[in-house]
């Protein structure tokens, strides 16, 4: 499986409203050090929607040359234009991605037809691991499993899928029907775990980003068959993970970042400021937990 275990989606670092690229090398640099599985540059935690194409191609690049090959890197690329996608698919292959993640068409509400003639025309544009992005919360349409399927069969390049919905039954049914080669990996931290136990191979987490070390000691634990300590690390997240969805991603999470001396909390318009009240609630969950200090991640990374 070229992606599995814990990988997290980057948020991208500001100052004075440009990409702060040397936070950015640092922020990677800790990834790894916490035994990070994978990085997802460019998602919906790293703001790509407010992105320049310039911005988006520079992260991808950055995000390629610091990980040095010690980590897959899974670029995002999606648009819900199909031709853009295509363009900065091919961008992530050339700049030596592993492959790219595509996000399904948010606003247009495309048809599930749509959907496979969407995903279709990008498999057959570039011949390289792909994996479609299911969040019809952010997107407004839910890629069913009849579809998803379909095209893991007809393109062996379609190797996976972020799948964040929370819904299990869904889950379910595409490991029932999607090819042996083909890997489920959760984009919704709250039910990574069970996901994970219904045969999921990883996460594409929020969390991840103040919490590393925590995340890989879950999905190892699940990997080497060790639910009780998986459990135990689900539940030991579960009160961050949901702090992090306090407000629209990655709101929180990049709050969180700043309260750890990790980056500024600025972020482009229209996100803004995480609301006073929310972030008390933040503060009060980093008290309760530990597990945004550096030492307690740290030892979540020894334990494995």
């Amino acid at each position: 499986m070229l992606f599995s275990g814990a990988m997290t989606a980057l948020v991208t670092p500001f100052k004075d409203n440009e990409f702060d690229e040397e936070t950015f090398r640092a922020f990677i640099e800790w990834q790894i050090s916490e035994s990070i599985h994978g990085l997802v540059p460019c998602g919906t935690t790293g703001e790509s929607a407010t992105l320049s194409h310039g911005e988006h191609e520079r992260v991808i690049e950055v995000c390629i040359d610091q990980a040095a090959g010690r980590v897959p890197v899974l670029a995002g690329a999606g648009s819900n234009n199909t031709a853009e996608a295509i363009a900065l698919t091919k961008f992530a292959q050339k700049a030596g991605a592993d492959g790219a993640l595509l996000i399904t068409p948010y606003y247009n509400k495309p048809t599930q037809q749509g959907l496979y003639d969407h995903y279709s025309a990008i498999a057959k544009a570039v011949e390289f691991p792909l994996v479609p992005y299911n969040v019809p919360s952010r997107t407004g349409c839910n890629m069913l499993p009849p579809v998803l399927c379909r095209l893991a069969d007809e393109f062996p390049h379609i190797c996976g899928v972020k799948e964040a919905t929370g819904d299990m039954t869904q889950a379910s049914r595409i490991l029932e029907h999607s090819p042996p080669r083909f890997t489920l990996l959760s984009g919704d931290d709250l039910t990574a775990f069970p996901l994970l136990a219904l045969g999921g191979k990883g996460v594409i987490s929020v969390t991840s980003n103040i919490a590393p070390a925590r995340v890989v000691a879950m999905c190892n634990a699940a990997t080497r068959g060790d639910w009780e300590t998986a459990r135990k690390c689900h539940h030991e997240l579960f009160p961050l993970s949901a702090a992090m969805f306090i407000e629209s991603n990655p709101i929180p999470v990049k709050t969180a970042l700043s309260l750890m001396g990790k980056m500024s909390s600025e972020m482009r318009l229209p996100l803004c400021q995480l609301s006073a009240e929310d972030l008390e609630k933040v503060k009060k969950v980093r008290m309760e937990t530990g597990i945004l200090s550096e030492k307690a991640e740290s030892a979540g990374a020894e334990e494995e």
